[in-house]
């Protein structure tokens, strides 16, 4: 099979970044699927594991396929079931023309979507659902949370850009940030009641709005930026998820006179540590899959290439590491 190859340490413009390489067909193990890649999804984490990793790798992890055959354990699933799903960061990535993942992390696709609007979900979808729900501990029913507010630091990308549609879903009221003007317009059609400016001071734009303070913060990107004014927005008692790497060390204690809780989200620990509750995470993409059908949820793709080559995965990293990235960016193979 096909399969697009990573060069560790590298520069997204480097020449030699990405190679087609030729792989044997895998075999799934018990509890495996073999998916037929069909779409796969861009996410930060291909670029920060090009740049971490110790070893040249395969990337990818959100995908949508058709299972070709499945392990001696897998319930569930058949060969010719159409899924998606986040993969797990300790296995080969799905920049290939087949993949391998545990049955217990994916789910029926949508079927109300294409297959390209499918794949730009899951990723994003897990890790905006577990931050809200199971970290900040918002009930995930429509409307459970009414009279709750939430502020949403990185609004137009591609967590942010669930996170708000799920907390309107919830029925948190949704401060997210943007600075220009289509991202402020994307973050308002996603759902979002109030943009803040995070170019200028969030507690003065969040004040300016007759709010004083909110009862949680899904900070995804930036944290020592925001850090202290997070501190200055965060309600007493207060909850706040965090999602990207800090490159500093940040002083934890200006949130103590708030007795804030601080916690992290990271889709891969219940596929990494294999935790004993690691098929929430199929369980929540199926029920992300409804809202997708029902409409309740809207896909954030943006934009789509064709055709699994070099190049193109290439182009999908600079646009990522551009800073300019709303939603996500899909290839269908």
């Amino acid at each position: 099979m096909k399969a697009i190859v990573a060069k560790s340490g590298s520069e997204a413009q480097d020449a030699n970044a990405f190679v087609l390489n030729e792989q044997p067909m895998p075999e799934p193990g018990t509890q495996d699927l073999l998916v037929r890649v069909i779409a796969i999804g861009m996410n930060p984490v291909d670029t920060k594991v090009r740049k971490l990793f110790a070893n040249d790798a395969v990337l990818g992890w959100d995908a949508y396929g058709i299972v070709e055959k499945t392990g001696a354990g897998v319930a569930g699933f058949k060969a010719g079931d159409k899924v998606f799903y986040a993969g797990d960061i300790t296995r080969p990535g799905c920049n290939s023309e087949y993949h391998l993942v545990d049955y217990r992390i994916a789910a029926l696709a949508p079927e109300k979507i294409s297959p390209e609007d499918a794949a730009a979900m899951p990723l994003t979808s897990i890790t905006a659902w577990e931050g809200l729900f199971e970290r900040l501990g918002f009930v995930p029913e429509a409307g459970a949370n009414s009279g709750k507010s939430i502020l949403i630091i990185g609004g137009a990308g591609g967590v942010g850009s669930i996170a708000i549609q799920l907390a309107h879903w919830a029925g948190l009221k949704v401060f997210a940030t943007a600075s220009r003007a289509e991202t402020v317009e994307w973050c308002q059609n996603l759902g979002a009641d109030t943009t803040l400016n995070h170019r200028k001071s969030l507690y003065e734009e969040l004040k300016a709005t007759g709010t004083d303070s909110v009862d949680a913060i899904f900070c995804t990107t930036q944290m020592e930026r925001h850090w202290k004014v997070m501190s200055e927005c965060i309600r007493p008692q207060g909850r706040i998820v965090l999602i990207d790497d800090p490159v500093e060390s940040v002083d934890i204690t200006v949130f103590k006179f708030k007795s804030v809780t601080i916690s992290w989200e990271f889709m891969y620990t219940r596929s990494m540590f294999e935790t004993d509750d690691m098929s929430a995470q199929g369980k929540l993409l199926a029920t992300v899959a409804g809202l997708l059908d029902d409409g309740t949820l809207v896909t954030t793709r943006q934009k789509t290439m064709t055709g699994l080559t070099p190049e193109n995965i290439q182009a999908m990293h600079i646009k990522q590491e551009s800073g300019t990235m709303m939603g996500k960016q899909v290839l269908i193979l």
